[in-house]
Formats: structure tokens, C-alpha cells, sequence
């Protein structure tokens, strides 16, 4: 098996079908990782910028990418980066109205029983320990 850590640009193609040739390329290329050819590794950062895309882009809702992204993360032939992390900050963006990288923050920092620093009051409704600056 040969792992591939992929971009955000063949999650995106991969979720939206567009351009159409390009898609039909990611699909190509998921059906290898189902098959047991390649590994598709994901960081957690593509995570975030995936997100970013799809909801500023394309207009999507939090709650669709959530869906979609937790799919392709459980998806045979595919590895995310702190996985069970991702997964749980995507449910939380989907139930709420946080951003990806806050709810990713609060599961790390849960994760680790340790607290948050920022002066986003969005933590507050995290279940995470939060702090202010100072």
C-alpha cells in the first residue's frame, strides 16, 4: 500500500465534482484507496482548509461539510491525521455555530485536560476549559 497524504484541492474535487475531469480523477483515486492500493493520509490542517472552502466558496453548510468529511474520513483506504479529533471538532462545528479551528482547539485541548486561551468567547459553549488572555 503506498500512502499519499493529499491536498485540500483533491478532497475538494473529490466532494464537490468540480471541474467534472478533475473529480472523476479523485474518484479514480478513492476507489484505489478502497481497494487497498493507496492510503489517503489527511492532515488536519487540509481538514481545516477543506472546511474553509467549502463553506466560503462553494456556499455550503456547516452541517453538509461536517457530514461529508467525516464520510470520507471513516472511508476504507483513508487515515486522518488525530482522527477521532477532527471527527469530534467537525460534529461539534456541525451542531454549533464555531468555526472548524475552534472546535479542533477544544478537542485537542480536552483531549489533554488542559485549557483554552483566547479571547473568543465561542469556547464557552465548547466543554472545554476556557481562559482569558492576562
Amino acid at each position: 500500500m503506498i500512502p499519499l497524504w493529499v491536498d485540500a484541492n483533491v478532497i475538494v474535487r473529490l466532494l464537490t465534482d468540480d471541474p467534472p475531469e478533475m473529480s472523476a480523477q479523485t474518484a479514480e483515486l478513492a476507489a484505489r484507496a478502497e481497494a487497498g492500493e493507496v492510503l489517503l493520509r489527511v492532515a488536519s490542517l487540509v481538514v481545516a482548509e477543506t472546511v474553509w472552502v467549502l463553506l466560503s466558496y462553494y456556499g455550503h453548510s456547516r452541517e453538509s461539510v461536517a457530514e461529508a468529511l467525516i464520510a470520507l474520513l471513516r472511508a476504507d483506504g483513508v487515515q486522518a491525521e488525530d482522527g477521532r479529533l477532527v471527527i469530534a471538532a467537525l460534529e461539534s462545528m456541525a451542531r454549533s455555530s464555531v468555526d472548524f479551528v475552534d472546535a479542533y482547539l477544544a478537542e485537542v485541548a480536552r483531549s489533554k485536560d488542559e485549557a483554552v486561551c483566547s479571547f473568543d468567547r465561542d469556547f464557552a459553549g465548547l466543554d472545554v476549559e476556557w481562559v482569558l488572555p492576562g
